[in-house]
């Protein structure tokens, strides 16, 4: 028995280890490739930099606009996320503590969001928001939906929900009403004790939904070139039309320093998060 745990350990330690160099390697290569001279690119393709050139972090910003893109980013993000918590947290907290006629319904219909995937259904938020530029157009002169950075955050904010309320509300679920029974004896009401009390007890599954839609705001890439046609495009956009334009001038330091640039934030907040992520995803996952 103990020659077979062993066993079972030793496999599992083999197999993190070369999931880890398989994840981990890539990430390096990009990093190193991101300082080095466009001389560097025609040799050996694993050899070490000779310097660091971080040019091309400064050409990448100036003259590929990643400036201006990663501000967009960070404009939709932040604005999504706020949107989302805002929306999601009094909702799943009133699913997941109190009864009323229909919570059935709405349950199944949050489990029902969670199987739709919002690239099959870009092409009818489009249609329905150019349906609404057109009307607009036509009272006022100007439309407002199409490329426009608040509707792009809104609609992520949107398709983010079911997950997000599926996952807060199984966590509130975990929780014990005795902390709101206490609240109410001192005369809170139900928002000031879902603000007071719950909201920070379900601080690792707030920062679990957080991470997660961070990383699937800051990386979408289909329903950001579908919803803004302009030149205020997002990171990832403006990552493709740099990595298309530098395929043709062959500028591979300047490619791989935009990357740089989309990979590092999500890197470090997952650093920064990642003791609350896990304890998010265990507790949170429990149902009743």
């Amino acid at each position: 028995m103990g020659k077979s745990t062993k066993l079972y350990k030793i496999f599992v330690y083999v197999a993190l280890i070369t999931l880890a160099i398989s994840i981990v390697i890539p990430i390096a290569w990009v990093f190193l490739a991101s300082i080095k001279q466009n001389s560097e690119f025609y040799g050996d393709p694993w050899a070490l930099p000779q310097g660091f050139y971080l040019q091309n972090f400064v050409e990448a910003f100036q003259k590929a606009n990643m400036g201006l893109y990663m501000w967009n980013s960070v404009k939709v993000t932040v604005l999504a996320l706020v949107i989302l918590i805002v929306v999601a947290l009094p909702a799943a907290y009133v699913l997941a503590r109190f009864k009323f006629k229909g919570r059935g319904l709405l349950n199944t219909l949050f489990m029902m969001g969670l199987f739709i995937n919002s690239n099959y259904i870009v092409v009818p938020i489009f249609l329905m928001l150019l349906d609404g530029d057109n009307a607009l157009r036509k009272m006022i002169g100007h439309g407002f939906f199409i490329d426009n950075l608040f509707v792009l955050a809104v609609v992520y904010a949107a398709t983010a929900l079911p997950f997000t309320i599926y996952l807060l509300s199984n966590y509130f679920r975990t929780l014990s009403s005795s902390y709101e029974e206490a609240a109410y004896i001192d005369g809170a009401g139900f928002f000031k004790t879902l603000l007071v009390v719950m909201a920070p007890l379900a601080k690792p599954s707030i920062i679990t939904v957080i991470l997660f839609n961070f990383l699937s705001f800051w990386n979408e890439y289909i329903i950001a070139l579908t919803l803004i046609p302009g030149p205020n495009k997002t990171l990832p956009v403006g990552l493709i039309n740099l990595m298309a334009g530098q395929k043709a001038a062959a500028n591979y330091g300047q490619l791989y320093a935009g990357l740089v640039i989309v990979m590092l934030p999500t890197l470090i907040l997952y650093i920064l998060v990642q003791k609350q992520l896990t304890q998010g995803m265990t507790v949170g996952g429990n149902k009743e």
